[in-house]
């Protein structure tokens, strides 16, 4: 079967995004003929998307009626079409549909926040909206596919108050939300001082690159690291020891306005690229008081290094020592909003933060301070779980 490239203005033949080209076949006649299309089910597993949404698209282009017959794989569009007139079209979805905004890589997932649909790019980790004006947006609300991420836990208030985004950026919850204790936390986050708040000449600030600065982080991370090989689970120490983190930390805290592209290139001449535990290197070394900023624009880094439940407690692991250790006094009570920001942000799934509030554990902290973030943490956990029980009971009414 043909490929073509799945960027329409990419004419490079070695171009790694391809898709079959699209195959019209046309059936029936009168009232009834209708023009199928054999190699759909191909095209829409190439472009990450189920085969209904392109399928869906081309009758909304078209204002014509369409059939997705996904147990038989025949997807139809009534009437007679060109074949180069539906592959045009096709173009058309993949600009609108797949394609991220920022990079125009095909990498994207569709993720649903606020009642909008965003492309969620793998490659750069920017999320760019979709088109909502468009009627295809419509039929993606009531058919989401099965990657996509319509948590409740995130958009129970947006679907009860349809059509309006009611996340405040800083909190990333719905203030007006019906759930008394999503409104509590975001009430209180809102009274809670931010990193502005305190002197930027404070030691703690990472852009302070004087030599002392430089010596006293160094020797803090020294000490967190030593903590973490004491602690840690030992399967990344196997391939070089604990020296090869001590030198990550070196290179993160000497040059703390490195890019991510810098950052990315010392972890891998290093072998800690994909490491779980240089994420909690690299969370000690760059990030302090105003870390909500800074799991922000860290997000695409983070997400690159792996994904994995491994990878996720070592991010919780790196903020554990943030918040308990090295700025208690700043961050301990804003924990709910830090731990919002990192949910939202797709850091960290409900499993993982549900399984590490279940107890204590030295592996990060002493005892009794992580017995005091998990403290600080309920109100945060508390609202994952009414959530859930919520969703549970809404997917029981729908069932029935």
């Amino acid at each position: 079967m043909a490929t073509i490239n799945i960027q329409r203005d990419s004419k490079d033949p070695y171009y790694r995004y391809k898709m079959p080209k699209l195959l019209g076949k046309i059936e029936g006649k009168g009232n009834g003929i209708k023009t199928v299309i054999p190699n759909m089910a191909d095209i829409a597993r190439s472009l990450s998307r189920p085969p209904s949404y392109p399928t869906k698209f081309f009758g909304c282009e078209l204002g014509a009626q369409v059939k997705n017959e996904a147990k038989n794989d025949r997807y139809i569009v009534n009437g007679a079409h060109d074949t180069e007139k539906l592959q045009s079209l096709l173009f058309t979805f993949i600009d609108k549909f797949v394609l991220c905004g920022a990079c125009h890589n095909p990498e994207t997932d569709l993720v649903l926040k606020d009642q909008t649909i965003l492309r969620d790019c793998k490659a750069c980790g920017q999320r760019m909206p979709v088109d909502m004006r468009h009627k295809l947006v419509t039929f993606i609300m009531k058919n989401p596919p099965p990657t996509f991420k319509r948590s409740s836990r995130k958009d129970k208030a947006s679907r009860k108050q349809a059509g309006g985004s009611n996340s405040p950026e800083d909190e990333l919850l719905a203030a007006d939300s019906d759930d008394e204790l999503t409104r509590r936390i975001v009430s209180e986050a809102a009274d809670l001082p931010d990193a502005s708040h305190y002197d930027n000449d404070d030691d703690w600030a990472v852009d302070d690159t004087s030599e002392a600065a430089i010596k006293a982080r160094q020797e803090q991370l020294a000490l967190d690291m030593g903590k973490l090989a004491v602690n840690g689970d030992g399967d990344d120490d196997a391939d070089g020891g604990q020296s090869k983190y001590d030198e990550f930390g070196d290179f993160l805290t000497k040059d703390p306005s490195a890019s991510m592209a810098d950052i990315e290139a010392k972890a891998q001449e290093l072998g800690v690229w994909g490491k779980h535990r240089a994420l909690e290197v690299l969370i000690q070394a760059l990030f302090d008081a105003d870390v909500i900023n800074q799991l922000k624009k860290f997000r695409p880094l983070l997400l690159k290094f792996g994904q994995t439940e491994k990878h996720q407690r070592s991010i919780l692991g790196g903020l554990e020592r943030l918040i308990g250790v090295n700025y208690p006094e700043v961050l301990l009570d804003n924990v709910p909003n830090i731990f919002i920001t990192v949910y939202n942000l797709d850091l960290v799934d409900e499993a993982v933060f549900m399984k590490w509030a279940e107890k204590a554990s030295r592996r990060y902290v002493d005892r009794e301070t992580s017995r005091t973030l998990r403290d600080k943490a309920a109100p945060f956990i508390k609202w994952l779980q009414d959530a859930e029980e919520e969703t549970d009971s809404e997917e029981e009414d729908d069932s029935e």
